[in-house]
């Protein structure tokens, strides 16, 4: 990496969290210059505007949540318990999002649907991927047998998803990571006594 991307990497790194705790209206410039100790040139020398900075932290904190939802989903040996791996990523998830300063999906997802429908839009198309992905496991545990031929897979993964952020939300908000665990123990009975053969 050359030097100028390390330091937009760096920028993007260090004011992710923080727009996704203060959200989108609240970030402002000086917020983003103390917290990098850089100056207003430093950062508009990297990013055209704030929602530039804005989409591309929204990215980085996504980006890091996916890839580490899909590091503990693939330690299943079987769709079906790869499908289990997802309850099993968010009973942590309370700890583990601390370094985004909360769920970006949610925070960023709530705050900019009032405040900027670019990023909005963006909220809305990782929401489709998760969707899809959750489908997607679905349809493998059908066609290795594991789970039954007569779910509708986009059905339950629009159920899991649903739960999921609402037990996200309730965490947050009364600091209690009982909601969390809870949807985990949930998700894996439905999966197991509704969908599983």
């Amino acid at each position: 990496m050359s030097k100028s991307e390390r330091t937009k990497a760096f920028i993007i790194e260090t004011v992710a969290p923080i727009f996704n705790k203060n959200g989108y209206a609240a970030m402002s410039l000086s917020k983003i210059t103390e917290a990098t100790g850089l100056t207003k040139g430093a950062i508009y020398g990297h990013f055209e505007n704030k929602e530039e900075l804005a989409i591309e932290s929204f990215k980085f904190s996504v980006r890091k949540v996916l890839k580490d939802l899909n590091e503990t989903v693939n330690k299943g040996e079987t769709p079906l318990k790869m499908l289990l791996n997802v309850a099993l990523f968010y009973e942590g998830y309370y700890e583990y999002n601390k370094q985004f300063g909360g769920c970006p999906i949610l925070n960023i997802g709530v705050d900019a649907n009032n405040q900027n429908k670019v990023i909005a839009q963006l909220v809305q198309s990782y929401n489709h991927r998760i969707l899809e992905k959750f489908s997607m496991l679905i349809e493998k545990a059908k066609e290795t047998d594991e789970i039954k031929n007569s779910i509708d897979s986009m059905l339950y993964a629009k159920r899991f998803f649903y739960m999921i952020e609402g037990a996200v939300y309730m965490t947050h908000i009364m600091n209690d990571e009982s909601y969390l665990k809870d949807v985990s123990t949930v998700l894996q009975q439905i999966i197991k006594q509704e969908l599983q053969k």
